[in-house]
This record gives structure tokens, C-alpha cells and sequence, in this order.
């Protein structure tokens, strides 16, 4: 049996540009697919954009054309960003797109078969901007800029009283399964702040979720029921499934992981395994909620004028460098802060200072000795315990989710082997060639074990160096990690691949 693994992204709202949020979430997933894919599994990685309800309608009647229309352009920026951030998704799936349809009306004709759907009448608070529904005990009171009081939703969007005829589903009849299914299954929702808030909100009580809309028609026609569209969330959440092929074969699910923003955990970990469990589908493996990137420490907002384009840093500083520092400086689950400063802080202790230092000297007097790999395996017990150590380390954090602590690992190793070879001084060693052939071999092998360990990171600079050292492109998977180059193999002639970051 293949060992298969299924990784998404949250499907992005095309009302706006992408932002550094939309940036980390696609980098921290990517990073993720390309590791399990360097360990030998058959990896479906899908990414994509929500593309109906009321908050696109109010945006493409704002821009004078029709909604489709707009989702069509605005789509091409969330598209571009992947390919510039060098994201390795296989599909990037777009709710409009005609099997995401079909699959949202099939989950909601088996929804309807079990029962689980009746049709009533909506009174409540709605949050445009979030595209969700509230609870008159989870608002905040507030007061706009004119001194009114005003009532927000829990993320601080604004909330409007909505009155329409709706389909419900029933939620509140999975209270007890939701709360079984975290008791059995504590990582189904991860990091464990996360759940332990939709323990905390499902085991508070749950209210019927309304399930369609009357007063717009952007969204999936509801079957059987005229005039009705399908709340946004319900066909957004089945892209994931549409994704794998379902309702047709499907051998990708049910989903390995949802990487999602720590804002919309509970529509993955409450709406949705409740809908799935409703319509007799295999739930998901598993949820992670990761933290926001936030611009000096605040929260970005167009009101502040901190917004950053993403594609706009990966211009100025590089894409391997932003998506280093996006994995190595945010705790991945937690909040985290960027500027540029920080970038390039990063960038040049790590990879100009760290793993290029280190590639760089052993290359050069590589190509001095002849340009070929030196033979030999050096007096190296100090590396090579701390290669193995470190190693190890790396595979047990990038297992469990701790990104950032993966790459802490990999500069762990740098570490040692820069420590290994200023000890060793292979450049006082020209009367003692096949000891010093030893050194540089035992190092250039650690910096061959680095490269490619951070290849999920940055691709393509990894690559680079793989060349330079001479590492055959069917050996840079994660089972060749004990198989050295061969002694004698012609190496090229060494460049820069980590050059010091410098402005302007």
C-alpha cells in the first residue's frame, strides 16, 4: 500500500491582495509537503481560494462587474504568490471550479438523508467581513469613531442583525461526538491552546448552524430548494474533499493535516467534522492552528498603512531567504513578528555567516586541491556524535510540527561542523595532504547532510549547493542521508550560494 500524505492549506478570500499571512501559511505548508515528500511519501499538497458569498457579491457590485468576473482577477494575485514563493502544491483548487460544486451538493444531499437539515427561519448577528455567524454572548461592545456604540464579533469585525429564511443544520445533535472525538483524539486539534478553546465552546452548548442564504444568489445552489445558496463555509470547507476527488475515488483522504490560521480553528474543528460525521465521511487526521505574523508586533491593518506585500519582500530580500526566516523565527502555533531588519538579520547569521561560511571554505580549498571529492573520513567523533544528535532532533521536531525547532537542529549542526573545522585547520595542513583531505572530506560530508535537511526550506538554494557538492539529484532524498559522494567525484567550481544580504 502506498504511504500516502494529504496536506492543505485554508482556501484565501480574493477580496484583497495576499498578505504576509497568506504568505506564512503557504511557506509553513509547503515546508511541510516537501519534508514528507523527502521522507518517500506520495504527497497531494492543495492550496486554493474561496470564492462566494456576501462579502465577494458587496465587492464585485462595488467594482461594477459581475462576481465571477472579479474572482477571476482577483484569483491571478493569490496564484502569482505561489509560484513566487515557490509553493509545490499539486492542485490549486478554486470553490467556483465545477467539481467543488458538485462535491459541495453531494456532501449536502447526504447531510439531508441522514436528517440532519431542516428548513426555519434566521434571526441573528452576522459578520460580513468574517463571513460567519455569532452568538449574542461572544460580541464586544464597542464604540465607533462618531462616539456610537457599536457591537463587534470576537475578531473585532463589525456585526449586522440578519433576518432571512435559511436552512439549519443540525450541530447542536454532535455536541457529544465532537467532544468524544477530542477526548480520543487529543491531536486531532493542534497546538493544544487550540484545543483546548473548541473543548471549551462545544462543551458550552451548540445552537443550529444556518446553512443557506436567500438574500444573495453568489453561492452553490442549494438542491431541491429554490432561491437558497449555501453558506459560504459550507462549500469552502469541501474544497478539501473535491480536492482528494471525492465523491469519486479518493485515495488521498481523508486529509492528513488542515494548516489553518488560529482564527478559523473552530469552522475546521466544529462545522466541519460535524458536517463530514453527518454525511457518513471519514473525518481529517488532524488540524493545526498556526499564529499571525504580525508587522513589529501589531497586527496588520490598512488603517495603520502596515500591510506588506509579500511578493514585495521576496523581491527585495529573496524567496529562500523570506521563507527561511518566515519558518526559523515564527514558533509555528504561535504569534510571531517580521521586519526587514529582522530578515536580514536572520538571513546573514544563518545562511551567509552559517551554512554558506561553511560550505564556502571547504569548497575552495576543495578546488585548490584539485576539484575533486577528497577521500578519507577525518578525526571527527565530536561531529560525527553531534551530526548524529542533531540529526535526529531534526526528524523528532519536524515530525511533531515544531518547524522552527527543526531548522534550531540543522544550525546546531552548522555549528559544530564550522567548530570541527577551525579546529581541524586544514589550511596548515599542505605537508599532511591525506589528513587533510580527511578534514575536508568529514566536512564536506556534514555540510552534504545540512543541505539536505534544508531542502523542505529553501528548495532552491539547497539545490545549488547539493550541486556543488556533488550530489547526484537521485540521491537527495531523505534515504540517502548515509550515503556519501564518492571520493574522486568531480566537484565544479565553487560560487557563492548564500552571498551576505547588504541594502540597497
Amino acid at each position: 500500500m502506498t504511504d500516502r500524505f494529504y496536506i492543505t492549506t485554508a482556501i484565501s478570500y480574493p477580496n484583497g491582495r495576499p498578505h504576509m499571512g497568506h504568505a506564512y501559511e503557504a511557506v509553513t505548508t509547503d515546508v511541510i509537503a516537501r519534508y514528507q515528500r523527502l521522507r518517500g511519501r506520495d504527497v497531494r499538497f492543495l492550496t486554493g481560494t474561496d470564492e462566494h458569498g456576501l462579502k465577494i457579491s458587496q465587492a464585485a457590485k462595488a467594482a461594477g462587474v459581475a462576481p465571477k468576473a472579479y474572482v477571476d482577477t482577483q484569483v491571478t494575485a493569490f496564484t502569482g504568490m505561489t509560484a513566487r514563493l515557490n509553493i509545490s502544491n499539486d492542485r490549486f483548487i478554486r470553490t467556483t471550479d465545477p467539481d467543488n460544486i458538485a462535491a459541495a451538493q453531494e456532501l449536502w444531499r447526504r447531510m439531508a438523508a441522514n436528517g440532519d437539515l431542516y428548513e426555519d427561519r434566521y434571526e441573528g448577528w452576522y459578520s460580513v467581513r468574517d463571513e460567519a455567524y455569532y452568538d449574542e454572548g461572544e460580541l464586544i461592545d464597542a464604540v465607533d469613531a462618531s462616539g456610537q456604540g457599536i457591537r463587534l464579533s470576537p475578531q473585532g469585525t463589525p456585526v449586522e442583525w440578519t433576518v432571512e429564511d435559511s436552512w439549519f443544520f443540525r450541530l447542536s445533535a454532535y455536541q457529544d461526538r465532537l467532544l468524544k472525538l477530542y477526548d480520543d483524539q487529543p491531536g486531532f486539534v493542534r497546538p493544544s491552546r487550540s484545543l483546548n478553546e473548541m473543548r471549551a465552546f462545544v462543551g458550552g452548548g451548540l445552537n443550529d448552524l444556518s446553512m443557506s442564504r436567500t438574500s444573495f444568489d453568489w453561492g452553490v445552489p442549494v438542491p431541491g430548494a429554490p432561491g437558497h445558496v449555501m453558506y459560504v463555509w459550507v462549500d469552502a470547507l469541501v474544497n478539501y474533499l473535491a480536492g482528494a476527488g471525492w465523491p469519486g475515488d479518493a485515495p488521498y483522504w481523508p486529509a492528513d493535516l488542515h494548516v489553518i490560521g488560529k482564527d478559523v480553528v473552530r469552522f475546521h474543528a466544529v462545522y466541519w467534522p460535524a458536517f463530514l460525521m453527518a454525511a457518513g465521511v471519514d473525518l481529517p487526521k488532524g488540524v493545526f492552528g498556526h499564529g499571525h505574523v504580525l508587522n513589529r508586533g501589531e497586527k496588520m491593518s490598512k488603517s495603520l498603512g502596515n500591510v506588506v506585500d509579500p511578493i514585495a519582500l521576496a523581491d527585495a530580500f529573496g524567496v529562500d531567504r523570506l521563507r527561511w526566516f518566515l519558518v526559523r523565527d515564527v514558533a509555528f502555533g504561535d504569534d510571531g513578528s517580521y521586519s526587514e531588519g529582522a530578515i536580514a538579520e536572520r538571513a546573514n547569521a544563518d545562511l551567509a555567516n552559517g551554512i554558506g561560511n561553511l560550505a564556502q571554505r571547504a569548497l575552495a580549498m576543495v578546488a585548490k586541491d584539485g576539484g575533486v571529492m577528497p577521500a578519507g573520513e577525518g578525526d571527527a567523533p565530536a561531529l560525527r556524535d553531534a551530526m548524529i544528535q542533531h540529526t535526529r532532533a531534526y526528524f523528532e521536531h519536524m515530525d511533531a510540527l515544531a518547524l522552527h525547532r527543526g531548522l534550531e537542529s540543522v544550525m546546531a549542526m552548522v555549528s559544530a561542523a564550522n567548530g570541527y573545522f577551525a579546529d581541524a585547520a586544514p589550511w596548515g595542513l599542505k605537508d599532511e595532504p591525506a589528513k587533510r583531505a580527511g578534514v575536508l572530506a568529514a566536512t564536506l560530508d556534514a555540510t552534504r547532510r545540512i543541505a539536505l535537511l534544508v531542502q523542505p526550506v529553501i528548495p532552491e538554494s539547497a539545490g545549488r549547493l547539493l550541486d556543488q557538492l556533488g550530489v547526484a539529484a537521485d540521491a537527495r532524498d531523505f534515504a540517502a542521508f548515509d550515503t556519501p559522494v564518492a571520493p574522486g567525484t568531480p566537484l565544479p567550481v565553487p560560487g557563492g550560494v548564500f552571498p551576505r544580504w547588504v541594502e540597497g
